[in-house]
């Protein structure tokens, strides 16, 4: 295992701050800049050391790999408009530490391909969350601690929640965030339906052929960028390294759905509708999770995990990342970093 000293140059700050880090944030309930704790850690990684392919259900699975190939397993899913950079700089971090990270490319994304040019380009939820019980078993892992942020937290509550037995901890950003299509009819405050303009954009025809054009997709996701994370001082290389992933030939068809899918302005597939039934009712995650807010994030509902607290049966604890935004594992792959050893180990607090 790594020291923690080793942690601290990993980091970028001397052995004092490592210390704080793996020591402190694993009861602070609020980590921010007045604990003495630097979230926001400059990049050091631009990417991974391996990269790989596995046929994995209706895909071909493009995923980055590191650590230990024995060791406990962490798979970290992305969100929208990002991809497996995301983790470049946590994956690193928990490696050190011993575990073996799986980071995959989500469907429509990066190397990972349909394995048939007849399959439908469905994101529905419990599509995605198929995908990653698949990468599992492909993999031959029985079970892993699963962390991610956007549509990677809606996946990995919903394998938490109906798969209990493969999910050996959670750590959700934005927490509860399975996707109830009749509760999404209703309107929300002008200020919240402000922050999702882009998915009534995907809604129309203009919006379907923007994100099919390279350029205007790439000014799109990179005001999204901008407008999320209003903090995070990120480079253009940065950004790139990730809209490279945009160029799928299923993105567009696959974020398209997957949006309109939730607003109801798309159908799924039959195949899904128990498992949609299921999600439907919001079912209870049991497994130990660390929910995380960004403080800067539009999305990050008020109440500090109030709104989702009672979603979370088993061991809990909630971190609000102070001064951070939406892309919490890049903008702050410490206290992330920390979140997924912490949740691993919260049976046995």
């Amino acid at each position: 295992m790594i020291s923690r000293r080793s942690f601290g140059r990993a980091l970028g700050f001397g052995t004092g701050a490592a210390a704080v880090s793996l020591a402190g944030l694993g009861s602070a309930q609020t980590a921010s800049a007045a604990s003495g704790v630097p979230l926001g850690t400059p990049a050091a990684h631009t990417g991974f050391p391996r990269l790989k392919q596995v046929r994995a259900g209706l895909l071909d699975v493009g995923y980055a790999e590191s650590g230990p190939a024995h060791g406990p397993v962490v798979i970290c899913l992305h969100g929208w408009p990002y991809d497996i950079h995301s983790y470049v700089d946590v994956a690193p971090l928990l490696a050190e530490q011993g575990y073996r990270v799986v980071v995959p490319y989500l469907r429509g994304h990066g190397t990972t391909r349909f394995r048939s040019g007849r399959t439908f380009r469905n994101a529905q939820q419990s599509a995605i969350a198929l995908d990653v019980i698949a990468l599992m078993d492909a993999l031959k892992i029985e079970k892993a601690v699963l962390a991610g942020f956007d549509w990677g937290s809606r996946t990995a509550d919903i394998v938490a929640a109906l798969w209990p037995e493969r999910c050996k901890a959670l750590v959700s950003v934005s927490g509860y965030l399975v996707t109830n299509r009749e509760a999404n009819l209703n309107p929300l405050a002008a200020k919240a339906e402000y922050a999702w303009w882009y998915q009534y954009y995907f809604a129309t025809e203009r919006g379907r052929l923007a994100m099919q054009d390279k350029d205007l997709r790439r000014d799109l996701t990179r005001l999204v960028w901008d407008t999320v994370s209003p903090t995070w001082d990120f480079d253009d290389a940065t950004f790139e390294r990730t809209a490279a992933g945009f160029d799928n030939p299923d993105y567009a068809a696959i974020v398209i759905h997957n949006y309109r899918w939730r607003l109801s302005l798309a159908d799924g597939e039959r195949r899904y509708d128990a498992l949609e039934k299921r999600l439907a009712a919001r079912p209870v995650i049991g497994v130990p999770t660390i929910t995380l807010d960004a403080e800067r994030d539009p999305f990050t509902a008020p109440g500090d995990g109030a709104s989702y607290r009672d979603r979370f049966t088993g061991a809990y604890e909630h971190r609000t990342l102070a001064g951070i935004g939406h892309n919490v594992p890049q903008e702050a792959p410490a206290a992330f970093a920390r979140a997924v050893i912490d949740a691993d180990h919260l049976l046995g607090k």
